[in-house]
Formats: structure tokens, sequence, C-alpha cells
């Protein structure tokens, strides 16, 4: 089967929505505050800069908001979010160097599951936001409808898709790039990856409590309508691995 090209997955769905312009986006990120950042970037609702779009389409470079936050703020105030410009780097400076990882398992999963144990589609109710799961719900309609999605819900919502569900991070990986406006490919596969442990020494998993922690403030979260992430690590570990 061919893998369609990041721009093809992208014009698919989202290249109808728009985002500000550079002046304006660049006017206001003079009141982005990377200490604040560093400290409620995990909330949903925390200080985030959002200009991953303009990056990723070449209208703002890394170098520009780098300059910006040195003239402005000491490295201990801006090392966060710094580490976060590079990391956008190394993943294109990775894949850069090894293209043929982009949509292959870099290392086997540390799941207790073989690669051909996991789905090779991505089910209907994730796709359209119809999961059991109202939380996963609410990321899913919001990736549909705005083209963007808080960095924590992006790990929420790739973890329930592979784990959860037991589906292939490559068909994750697709669904993002096809809504994301922001969705740079290497970012994107290789963060999938992690999530999945095949570029990872773990897999990534999170609970109903968790998410509470981080976004109750921003979403309504009914415990009854998030059976499936609800329980301690420890259950939740041995109910997704029963292998390990």
């Amino acid at each position: 089967m061919k893998i369609k090209s990041e721009q093809e997955l992208f014009s698919q769905s989202q290249s109808h929505l728009t985002w500000p312009s550079r002046e304006v986006s660049l006017q206001k990120f003079q009141d982005f505050n990377p200490s604040r950042y560093a400290k409620t970037r995990n909330f949903l609702n925390g200080h985030i800069s959002q200009m991953s779009p303009q990056i990723k389409h070449g209208v703002i470079q890394n170098r520009e908001l780098l300059s910006i936050i040195r003239d402005k703020f000491n490295f201990v105030e801006s090392e966060k979010f710094i580490q976060e410009l590079a990391w956008r780097d190394f993943w294109r400076s990775y894949a850069y160097n090894h293209p043929d990882q982009l949509w292959t398992d870099v290392e086997e999963y540390k799941t207790g599951f073989r690669p051909n144990d996991y789905l090779d589609n991505l089910p209907d109710d994730i796709s359209k936001g119809e999961t059991p799961t109202q939380l996963i719900n609410y990321f899913i309609q919001e990736l549909i409808q705005t083209g963007y999605l808080h960095n924590h819900a992006r790990m929420y919502l790739a973890s329930y898709v592979v784990h959860f569900r037991r589906v292939k991070w490559q068909e994750g990986a697709k669904f993002f790039l096809t809504h994301l406006l922001d969705g740079d490919i290497a970012s994107n596969n290789f963060s999938w990856q992690w999530i999945a442990s095949t570029f990872a020494g773990k897999p990534y998993i999170f609970n109903l409590e968790n998410a509470y922690k981080y976004c109750h403030q921003t979403l309504s979260i009914d415990p009854q309508q998030n059976v499936e992430i609800d329980g301690s690590y420890e259950e939740i570990s041995a109910r997704l691995f029963p292998n390990l």
C-alpha cells in the first residue's frame, strides 16, 4: 500500500483552515513568558506559544523566536522553551538521516505484543470522535474542527489509540497529519513512536486521575463516561499489557 505524503494527508481536510498572519503572530509572541510556560505547559489552559503552525510552514523560523526570547529573558527562565525548539530541530535532523524510519518501527514494541497484534486501520469510532471515552472524544472533535490540539492532549490521544485500542501507531500518525495545521511529519511520527515504545524504553500511558489534574479546569470530566481510562497505573498497565 502506498503511503501518502505529508502534504497529501494535510490537503485532505485542513487546508481550508487559517492561522494568524506572521505580523500578528510575532506581535502576540511579544507577550509570551517562557518561565510561565515551563510551569503551566502541561495544563490545557496553560501558557503556550501556539507558534507551531507558523514554524511548520516556514512563516516564522525557530531562530527568530530564539532571538526574541534571548533578548528578553535569561537562560534559566527560557530553558524549557528553548529545549522544545531544539526537539523540533532534532526530529527533523533525525528524519533527514533516517528517512526510512519515518513510517517503520525504529525498535520493537516494549508492550509484550508484536506488530501484527495491532490493528491496521483506525476504527470508525475513533476517526469520528465517538469512542466510549468522553475525554478522548473532546480531543478528537477539537482536532477535526480546529486543526490544532494541545501537546498533552496529543499524548493522551496517541496513547489511547495505540495502547487502549491497540492500533498501529502509523494509523494514528496519519490521522494527525490529516488534520493538524502544524503537522510536521518528523515531530509527529517520532512522537507517536515514543508513545508506542518503538522509539522509547517503555510505552506511555495515562489514567483518569492524571487527565483530571491537567484538564479539569478546561473540560468537564465525568468518571462514568471515562471508564476505559479509570484506574491506577498498576491496574491499567496490567490490563493493557498482560504479557509483560
